[in-house]
């Protein structure tokens, strides 16, 4: 076996490991919390079929190149729930996992991905930036199907939701004015947290 093929089939080996982080959100009707590598593939299917719906053109092939790596970190730096906020040191660790994992791959794979998640960390660009608003829309459809479960769970309020998902109105404005208007209807029907616990 050659030494390229050899790196490229560990580097897989070693993407198993995302399927033992958990979420804080758990699949429609089980009781276990999803993993990244769940999720990051049914963000991927959401943002083909919502693409149509950006207020700009969006370059499809790049968005499903963003979500399928935007999370592999999260093997050494574990999943981190968006209402807790983002701190340098938590960025810092994320890189450095990436430069680890990704170092796995032969170049040019390697810098391939270290790329492409760079790109949805620094969100300049109109790829990253939709690839952002579907990873938080899919959150929010579980928790609606869900009766608010992680939102209860972990004290979250409608305020809260709804000040870090309005990301989601720049890119997809028709798609964020229906989802809050269903975030409303939950929040009649005791779906979020206590304010007073939010996670800062």
């Amino acid at each position: 076996m050659s030494a390229e093929l050899r790196q490229v089939f560990e580097f897989m080996i070693e993407l198993d490991k995302l399927k033992a982080v958990l979420r804080r959100t758990k699949p429609v009707g089980l009781e276990r919390y999803e993993n990244p590598a769940e999720h990051s593939w049914q963000i991927t299917l959401l943002a083909l079929f919502l693409a149509e719906h950006a207020r700009v053109p969006i370059d499809r092939l790049r968005v499903v190149e963003i979500l399928l790596v935007h999370d592999i970190p999260e093997i050494d730096a574990g999943d981190q729930i968006v209402y807790e906020g983002r701190s340098s040191a938590r960025y810092t660790a994320e890189l450095q996992a990436a430069r680890r994992i990704f170092g796995l791959l032969p170049e040019p794979h390697a810098a391939w991905c270290l790329e492409r998640w760079m790109e949805y960390e620094a969100r300049e660009t109109h790829e990253a930036h939709f690839a952002y608003a579907v990873d938080r829309l899919m959150p929010l459809l579980q928790n609606l199907a869900n009766d608010g479960q992680s939102w209860r769970e972990n004290g979250v309020s409608l305020e809260k939701v709804l000040g870090v998902n309005a990301v989601m109105g720049d890119l997809l404005p028709s798609v964020w004015d229906q989802v809050k208007e269903r975030l409303g209807e939950a929040s009649a029907l005791g779906f979020f947290g206590d304010p007073k616990s939010d996670a800062s």
